[in-house]
């Protein structure tokens, strides 16, 4: 007996074992049940879903001599005949070398003659789009109003290309690709009946290569029949159809976790030699990562079209990746993908763009910031001598130590483990934080050293800032920020145009940086170097800032 190809041989004859298009076949069902049969039919979808597989069965339920249920029962005279083609009454024509306006004209002289055995004469036309303009203007006025007894069944992938005087004297159903585990459900029934082992892997690889088109699938299951035998090995189905592993997309996402960069050239370098395409490559991981980004949104893996062993590795990725990452990531890639069509060196761009994907840093939300800024206000800064801490939080004073704990060193871990566990990109706007916070660095500190800091600027700068240093009067301190007040004008510029070197001499002498900020005015309780409130030296006889410029530049005052 000859060989029949599995796409034939498991070709559906029922309704109900057409897979995938419950919706149109119900709705067929129900038509020739009430006796709802309209005159022209146009089925619309992607390759190999099932249209000219249901045009067919619909030709026999309306013409079988025992329907059961809407069903052709297959076994009556018609059914025979119309399942071995030699009915009369069933044309099936093929648009695509029938496109001419002589056969239309012929076809259309041939639908006044009424069917010979069965209750219908009908026409199927596949690739109906085929036809030319001239055939669909000379069709129009014999598909509006045939004889009672005829029904066409057009069929085409590129419904567009129909005109829509067409489209609108037909009863149009769109089909669906099938989903992939249907396809994979098909395919493990073929395979236990004809005693072909194949796993679940297998089984993804095929169904994803044919694309939600049964056809193809069932077309690749028999060449990897042919080529494997009937024990069939996923790894060999890759080779044989040249696919790229799906193990090298998790090696991928795992060196971005553990920051490996040894993983890209690895990978890199396995493609190029298995052959496989850089593109298809790129395309594969932009589905992995979005299969990623499935998972960390959902946290399941029901979504992901994928073999059931990589489904549980996807599981693990729930926790391991921020929504923010993955956005990025996904952004990253799929510009790279675009940019890699353009390139003469696919290889090189790989290499260079993976390493940047590896080298890309976690990103926090604000939100996150916020969070751990809050943690770090809780808890006290304690020293490792168990000194008091000056610096008293109300949220932790009622709190106690747990027995047997040392509750200076579990609060200095836990203010680590904080700092530890946050981005690396805060931990220096942290630790930055601590210092600025710490207790013994105070107003009154600055107040007791104002005297020797003045005299030590005076010497060095003894021209123009030393004077101008020396009339300041002392605010308060607010974080590094030293409020002060001067009523001198000139001295408020000269403190104003040497910052940075206020904040150098500063951390010389007080051990922090500060900044010194100019009040317009002064408050009621001000400081100055000797503690008092004494009258400004502006309001002496002589200006100090002139007096500087005549004693140490050799000026003299001009009235």
């Amino acid at each position: 007996m000859a060989f029949v190809v599995t796409a034939r041989k498991w070709r559906p004859q029922r309704f109900d074992e057409v897979v995938g298009q419950e919706h149109i076949t119900a709705t067929l069902k129900n038509a020739i049940k009430n006796n709802r049969i309209a005159h022209a039919y146009l089925f619309t979808g992607p390759r190999g879903v099932g249209k000219t597989t249901t045009a067919r069965i619909m030709a026999k339920a309306l013409n079988c001599l025992n329907p059961k249920d809407s069903e052709p029962c297959n076994e009556c005279e018609m059914c025979l005949s119309i399942q071995s083609t030699q009915s009369l009454d069933i044309i099936e024509i093929d648009g695509a070398s029938n496109r001419g306006i002589d056969e239309i004209r012929t076809l259309r002289d041939s639908v006044k003659y009424a069917p010979t055995k069965g209750k219908y004469k009908i026409y199927i036309i596949d690739e109906v789009h085929m036809l030319t303009k001239e055939s669909f203007n000379a069709f129009l006025k014999t598909l509006e109003e045939p004889p009672a007894h005829t029904i066409f069944i057009f069929a085409t992938t590129d419904v567009h290309k129909v005109p829509l005087t067409i489209i609108s004297r037909c009863q149009r159903f769109d089909f669906r690709r099938i989903q992939l585990d249907t396809i994979k459900i098909l395919l493990a029934k073929i395979a236990v009946s004809e005693n072909i082992k194949i796993d679940d892997k297998t089984l993804t690889i095929i169904a994803k290569k044919a694309d939600g088109a049964l056809r193809d699938a069932e077309s690749f299951f028999d060449q990897i029949v042919s080529f494997c035998g009937n024990d069939i090995e996923s790894s060999t189905v890759s080779k044989m159809l040249n696919l790229v592993d799906d193990d090298i997309y998790f090696d991928i996402s795992d060196a971005v976790l553990n920051k490996n960069f040894k993983t890209v050239f690895e990978v890199t370098n396995t493609i190029y030699e298995n052959g496989w395409n850089f593109i298809d490559f790129m395309d594969g991981l932009l589905e992995h990562f979005r299969n990623i980004m499935t998972v960390v949104l959902s946290k399941k893996a029901d979504l992901v079209e994928s073999a059931d062993v990589y489904k549980e590795r996807y599981i693990q990725y729930s926790d391991s990746f921020s929504e923010g990452d993955i956005l990025r990531i996904l952004n990253f890639l799929n510009k790279t993908q675009q940019e890699l069509r353009f390139t003469q060196n696919q290889k090189l761009k790989i290499e260079i763009s993976l390493s940047h994907l590896i080298g890309l840093e976690k990103s926090s939300t604000i939100t996150e910031l916020l969070s751990v800024l809050d943690n770090l206000k809780e808890i006290p800064a304690v020293n490792l001598k168990n000194e008091p801490s000056k610096i008293q939080y109300p949220s932790v004073q009622n709190r106690s130590a747990e027995p047997g704990t040392n509750s200076s060193s579990s609060v200095n871990e836990k203010r680590e483990r904080v700092i530890r566990n946050s981005s690396p990109s805060l931990n220096n706007s942290i630790r930055n934080s601590e210092n600025i916070a710490d207790p013994k660095f105070n107003f009154d500190f600055v107040v007791q050293k104002w005297a020797g800091f003045v005299d030590a600027v005076s010497k060095e700068k003894g021209l123009i800032f030393g004077p101008a240093i020396k009339n300041v009067k002392l605010l308060n301190l607010d974080g590094n920020k030293l409020n002060i007040y001067t009523e001198d004008l000139h001295h408020r510029e000269v403190i104003n145009s040497n910052h940075d070197y206020i904040a150098q001499k500063t951390e010389e002498y007080f051990g922090k940086k500060m900044i010194f900020n100019c009040q317009n005015k002064t408050v009621s309780n001000f400081n100055t170097s000797t503690g008092s409130s004494a009258k400004s030296s502006f309001q002496n006889e002589n200006d100090p800032f002139a007096k500087a410029i005549i004693e140490e530049l050799g000026g003299e005052e001009i009235q």
